[in-house]
């Protein structure tokens, strides 16, 4: 199949369809222009967003609605009975998930005849759970993809289906490589379900013992550390958690967010955390003797400016340390 345009299929589907954010949306749009049944959309319920918390639709929803599809926003899955029993009508082909964000039940996985098929954005067994692209970035990998898998009860431990290598530039960061991924899955999707509707995938079980996880983030994952790690490590956490929870520290007891980074050529050795004026540039002395540069700066209150800029409105005596 040519990977980068959706193509009629061969073996139209009834495919009811989970999915949640902007990284699923390609997927839905891409079943459609192929030809696929979609009796039904599932999807998150509206979430309160931004600072004026407005109720929204999450994007699939939106998509979906654009498209004329039903959808069903189930606040709870596994023991709703009306919702197992509008599946069951619907008795789909397969169930394709797609960053869903909900455990799906054991009713659910053996509703279909063909499964419930996921696309993951990482190379299984690596970075199972909630955040593998953040993580791969994070974690300063070269490469990572998609895979699509059948879902069992366990988290992204099902057999694999497809996978398809990406690689990571060493400045993009995981709000770019979402994007990448997300368009690059659509069709990925659409070969499996069309290998197992001619029977021509044979589902692969992963090798447990080279998992590695990818948990949920939470704020402190984006807070610098900087006797523990060096400027490359940090300058990867800052590239994987685009674009939250980013990266931060704190100077003379306030927030200081930092928007923008990179490595920096090493100076003499200083203690992790301190800082370094040169001229209009700011650096930070981080483990193994490594530096790395504050570019664009947010302190906790103001507006996010370059670090020149912040230099013009505020003081920060030499020898000041971060954190």
């Amino acid at each position: 199949m040519d990977h980068g345009k959706a193509l009629m299929t061969a073996n139209p589907l009834n495919v009811v369809f989970c999915g949640t954010p902007q990284f699923a949306v390609p997927t839905l749009e891409a079943l459609l222009a192929a030809g696929h049944g979609i009796p039904l959309v599932v999807s998150q319920p509206d979430r309160p967003v931004g600072r004026d918390r407005q109720l929204t639709a999450p994007p699939v929803k939106q998509a979906a609605l654009a498209a004329g599809l039903a959808v069903t926003q189930p606040e709870k899955i596994k023991n709703n009975a009306e919702f197992r029993a509008r599946l069951e009508a619907i008795a789909p082909d397969v169930i394709v998930v797609v960053a869903y964000g909900r455990i799906v039940p054991t009713w659910m996985l053996a509703l279909p005849r063909l499964g419930c098929i996921n696309l993951h954005g990482s190379l299984l067994p690596k970075y199972r759970g909630a955040a593998p692209i953040q993580w791969a970035v994070a974690m300063g990998e070269a490469e990572t993809g998609n895979t699509t898998m059948l879902l069992e009860e366990g988290l992204d431990t099902g057999p694999i289906l497809l996978q398809q290598t990406v690689a990571i530039g060493p400045t993009q960061t995981a709000g770019e490589l979402f994007h990448i991924l997300a368009q690059k899955g659509a069709p990925l999707v659409l070969e499996t379900l069309d290998g197992l509707a001619s029977g021509t995938i044979q589902p692969q079980p992963q090798n447990h013992a080279l998992a590695t996880l990818a948990p949920i983030l939470d704020r402190e994952d984006g807070r610098i550390d900087f006797a523990a790690r060096t400027a490359h490590e940090v300058f990867n956490r800052w590239r994987g958690f685009q674009p939250w929870p980013g990266a931060f520290t704190t100077l003379n007891g306030k927030k200081l967010i930092v928007h923008c980074m990179a490595v920096a050529e090493s100076y003499a050795a200083a203690e992790p955390g301190r800082v370094r004026l040169d001229g209009q540039r700011i650096f930070a002395a981080c483990a193994a003797n490594s530096w790395i540069e504050f570019i664009e700066v947010q302190l906790e209150g103001k507006k996010h400016i370059t670090a020149a800029e912040f230099l013009r409105g505020n003081q920060i005596a030499a020898g000041a340390r971060l954190g």
